[in-house]
């Protein structure tokens, strides 16, 4: 059960502390190469609001167009007409397909908020696949395999070959930033436990364009690069290095890194504040929540009572933090204002990968142990129901042109949910 309501954490008294027991359970690590081949469909591109109807002039008071203006930021961002839906915190959730053709074993799965889905799959099929999100037929199957001196980057074989891992889109649905465990016969090979030491190579981040059908940047990172975020004015791309133990800062009008900020064991996830400079990041095996300046590249622990933060969304106006704690079986929420626990409840076994609906009313988590996903009352984080999965569920994504949620499952399938079913 929940065991505080999210309701105004700008106001809210901060929670003393968690009085939930902290279950200790086991983690998994986050532990053939197919020619790619790419689908003959077009891959869709946002929907522009229609803009040629000009009401007559003079009767569109500055309210109106004001008010008009701020709906659009708020809808519209990127130049996409979102549907309109029901609270996602009113609704209920079922399973509607299983993709699992071609032969996937999807990390992640991500959707671009345009009518687009990319689903990583690692170093066991060394693709990324893409997919309409209206109609969920695959639109392309794209190799990691890649050429860095073709795009720019020397001391390089003339073709390397990734394993992707998790992806973060521009705001426009562009742009794919894709994080590439390792690469593959250069150096030793790479693991969750980083055994191989300073023998495992620096990794790379490509970037995939939407446009061109094709990566079109390789961008040096750490070592086993896991997670990404961008600042929300897209001038950095947020890497974090789990071998390495620390946060790479990419410059992104040239794809070259800035500085390395020093965190601690296994790195995870990222949320990345309004202001451009504050950002928070998971060090998983270490247990602590890290919060870091990204002006001073100073870092501080901010949190360290749960085990295995892993996950991290931050709410629409960024007031709240939730947190995935795998060995916990915990989801945490916090003021950011002042870094205080607010709220928190149980989850499924082994929490792993969470999403929050585009109207910030219910949260998504995938349970990998369990092969389960729960969708949360964002403010209350009273469950609202849980689905069953396709076996070892490890990533989820809330597509806010369809209202529904994807689930990709380690062990071979992506779950696609309808979440406007009524409750």
């Amino acid at each position: 059960m929940p065991q505080n309501s999210i309701r105004s954490p700008r106001t809210a008294l901060a929670a003393a502390a968690l009085t939930v027991l902290l279950t200790t359970a086991s983690c998994g690590g986050d532990s053939p190469d197919p020619a790619a081949e790419q689908g003959e469909a077009t891959i869709p591109g946002p929907t522009v609001e229609a803009s040629e109807a000009e009401s007559p002039e003079g009767t569109e008071s500055g309210a109106e167009k004001e008010a008009a203006e701020e709906g659009a930021t708020e809808n519209d961002a990127a130049g996409t007409e979102l549907p309109e839906l029901p609270p996602a915190n009113s609704t209920g959730f079922e399973q509607v397909d299983t993709i699992s053709e071609p032969v996937i074993s999807p990390k992640s799965v991500v959707s671009n908020g345009h009518g687009l889905a990319i689903a990583n799959n690692m170093m066991y099929q060394h693709t990324v696949t893409l997919y309409d999100t209206e109609s969920r037929e695959l639109v392309q199957e794209l190799s990691d395999s890649i050429s860095p001196g073709a795009l720019g980057v020397d001391g390089y074989p003339e073709t390397v070959q990734g394993a992707p891992v998790e992806a973060v889109w521009t705001s426009d649905g562009q742009y794919a930033y894709v994080s590439q465990y390792d690469l593959a016969g250069i150096g030793a090979a790479a693991y969750d436990d980083c055994r191989n030491g300073d023998q495992v190579p620096p990794s790379a981040v490509y970037r995939y364009s939407v446009a061109e059908q094709d990566w079109d940047q390789f961008i040096e990172v750490g070592r086993v690069p896991k997670f990404q975020a961008l600042t929300p004015d897209e001038s950095r791309l947020l890497v974090t290095n789990w071998c390495d133990f620390d946060l790479s800062v990419v410059d992104t009008a040239t794809g070259q890194e800035e500085m390395r900020v020093p965190l601690s064991s296994q790195p995870r996830g990222i949320a990345a504040m309004p202001d451009n400079r504050t950002v928070y990041v998971t060090a998983m095996y270490a247990n602590q929540l890290w919060k870091v300046d990204l002006e001073t590249g100073e870092a501080e622990v901010i949190y360290d009572q749960a085990n295995f933060p892993r996950h991290l969304v931050l709410s629409p106006d960024s007031e709240v933090l939730y947190v995935t704690f795998s060995r916990s079986d915990l989801l945490v929420a916090f003021d950011t204002e002042t870094d205080e626990v607010i709220a928190s409840t149980s989850t499924g076994r082994e929490p792993r990968t969470m999403d929050i609906s585009a109207d910030g009313t219910a949260l998504y988590v995938v349970n990998y142990y369990e092969d389960t996903v729960s969708k949360f009352d964002a403010e209350t984080l009273e469950e609202i129901q849980r689905q069953p999965t396709g076996h070892l569920p490890i990533g989820v994504s809330y597509d806010p042109m369809t209202g529904s949620v994807w689930v990709a499952n380690y062990s071979g399938s992506i779950g696609v949910y309808d979440d406007t079913v009524p409750r």
